[in-house]
C-alpha cells in the first residue's frame, strides 16, 4: 500500500503545474521543501487508500452477515441481554440483517430473540435503541410463525406504548407497520369481541 501511495504521489506531483512552477518563482523553495510536500501527499493518499479498504471490508461484511453461523447468531441474541444500550443496538442490528427468510426468522425466535427484542423495547430509554429494536422486530414480522411468537411475547402492547419521536420518523414507520401486520392477522382483536362474534 505504501508503494502504491508513493507512485500516486509522484504522478500527482508531476501533473500539478502549481507545484512544478514553484522552484522558478520562489528561491526559498528547495529540494527539502519538495520532499516534505511529497511525504505529506503520500500520507494523505495512504489514508485515502486505507479508507477505501475499510469501506470495502465493511460492505463485504454487511453482505455476508445473513450467512453467519449459529454461534454468531446466539452471540447477537445474548447482546440483547446486556445492560449497555450500545451492545443491545449491535445485537438487534445483527438480527435484523440475519432475518432475510422465514427459516432464519424462526431460528431467531427459537433462540429467544423475539422475547429479548420485546424486552429491549420495554427497557429502551432513547430513540436510537427503540429504533433498532423496532427495526429487528419488523425484520421478523413477515413470518406468520414469528409474528405469532411476538404476539405471545406481548409485543402488541409494548409497541403501542412506545413513545413517538419527532426526531426519528423511522420509529413511527416501524410501529405502524408492525401494528398493521398484527391487525392483518387479527392478533389485535380483543378476546371478548371474538367470543361475542362466535356466540352470534
Amino acid at each position: 500500500m505504501r508503494t502504491l501511495a508513493a507512485r500516486l504521489t509522484t504522478y500527482y506531483c508531476r501533473r500539478n503545474p502549481v507545484r512544478n512552477a514553484q522552484p522558478r518563482n520562489f528561491s526559498t523553495f528547495n529540494g527539502r521543501d519538495e520532499l516534505s510536500l511529497e511525504q505529506d501527499a503520500e500520507r494523505k493518499i495512504g489514508w485515502l487508500l486505507k479508507l477505501i479498504f475499510a469501506g470495502t471490508a465493511t460492505c463485504i461484511a454487511y453482505n455476508i452477515m445473513p450467512y453467519m453461523g449459529d454461534n454468531l447468531l446466539q452471540q447477537s441474541v445474548s447482546l440483547l441481554t446486556v445492560k449497555d444500550p450500545l451492545f443491545k443496538r449491535m445485537g438487534a442490528s445483527r438480527l435484523a440483517q440475519f432475518a432475510i427468510d422465514d427459516e432464519r426468522r424462526m431460528k431467531i425466535v427459537e433462540m429467544g430473540g423475539a422475547q429479548e427484542l420485546v424486552n429491549m423495547l420495554v427497557d429502551a430509554k432513547d430513540d436510537r435503541t427503540r429504533k433498532e429494536a423496532l427495526k429487528a422486530l419488523s425484520a421478523l414480522s413477515p413470518s406468520d410463525q414469528a409474528i405469532g411468537a411476538l404476539h405471545q411475547a406481548g409485543a402488541i402492547s409494548v409497541i403501542r406504548s412506545t413513545p413517538d419521536s419527532l426526531e426519528s420518523a423511522e420509529i413511527e414507520k416501524y410501529k405502524s407497520g408492525l401494528l398493521k401486520r398484527f391487525q392483518d392477522l387479527r392478533y389485535d382483536i380483543p378476546s371478548t369481541n371474538v367470543s361475542r362474534s362466535s356466540d352470534s
